[in-house]
């Protein structure tokens, strides 16, 4: 059995690198490349990279994409648990400026199509894991159908609530033990189930006690807020603190030289979920040390699921 297992989304990135990001109705010249990425892809590579067995529950197209997701998967060690796609392959468009800030258009292709009968099909992979982690790329209904089967099973549940725009619900919030949204989509998520209107520019500028106290509106167990450059911050509730010693804390970032930060918050969770199925007694404030150490790592080197350092907890 898997210790953990990602459902979410495969794509083919189609990434241009130019000195500023593009402006409406502007054309500029920028140096093309390819390769796999996806939120769940990206996740799952970085969680088997970080030294834990890893199951990826994903929907394919026949088509080159699918094979490079089966050829990829195969080649990191990862069990590829695949639905059966008409929809070609997801793909996702990326521009990536001189200091490694991106923008992202997707087309969810595949990703779209995986339903929550094969996510039933596959309960017994899900209920043998340590961690189940996935994100919103995929169909909403099935994301809560996997979330609810690892819960019954008693496995860590971990949902990445990205992209800010992707639908969720308070039910689908509630399924996670741990959510790791970052600044953005945590702005989004107070909107939509809290009503609290906060700009994602003012997460990280607001004290402890009172990003603690959004964290706790928003959901009854712990959440991880990805700041990017300013670090991360962690929210507790206070009956169930993960063996820390405080119910909020930040983790500043790590230093090092950017290149690119595709990828960086997929790199945090599947670090994040690597770590907490090797070492579920650990105190949380080291898991994420490390999910920290791992993302800043991933950052240094171009592409989303290729930038994935090989870095387990024990390296650190």
């Amino acid at each position: 059995m898997s210790s953990v297992v990602v459902a979410g989304s495969f794509n083919v990135d189609h990434v241009w690198r130019c000195d500023a990001l593009p402006a409406p109705g502007a054309t500029i010249a920028g140096r093309y490349s390819t390769g796999p990425g996806g939120k769940g892809f990206n996740q799952a590579v970085a969680a088997q990279r970080a030294g834990a067995q890893t199951s990826f529950v994903c929907a394919l197209g026949s088509d080159a994409g699918g094979d490079l997701a089966r050829q990829l998967a195969s080649t990191d060690g990862i069990a590829l648990v695949a639905e059966a796609s008409d929809e070609p392959t997801g793909t996702a468009g990326i521009y990536v400026d001189g200091r490694g800030r991106n923008s992202i258009v997707i087309g969810a292709g595949a990703n779209a199509s995986l339903s929550t009968d094969f996510v039933a099909a596959n309960a017994a992979l899900i209920s043998g894991a340590k961690v189940l982690l996935a994100q919103l790329e995929s169909p909403v209904e099935t994301i809560e159908a996997a979330l609810a089967q690892a819960r019954e099973a008693g496995v860590l549940t971990m949902l990445n609530a990205a992209p800010a725009n992707a639908p969720s619900t308070i039910s689908l919030l509630k399924l996670a033990d741990v959510l790791t949204p970052n600044e953005t989509e945590f702005a989004a998520l107070l909107g939509r189930h809290v009503g609290e209107r906060i700009e994602a520019d003012d997460v990280a500028t607001l004290d402890g006690a009172s990003l603690h106290a959004l964290c706790r509106k928003l959901s009854g167990n712990t959440v991880v807020v990805t700041l990017g450059a300013v670090g991360v911050f962690v929210s507790h509730d206070e009956d169930k603190l993960r063996s820390d010693s405080q119910p909020y804390y930040r983790v500043a970032a790590e230093s090092v030289q950017v290149v690119d930060t595709t990828g960086a918050g997929d790199a945090f969770n599947g670090a994040l979920a690597a770590s907490l199925a090797q070492a579920p007694e650990a105190s949380f404030i080291k898991h994420v040390r490390f999910a920290n150490q791992y993302a800043a790592r991933s950052t240094e080197s171009e592409g989303a699921a290729l930038s994935m350092p090989k870095m387990t907890p024990a390296d650190v």
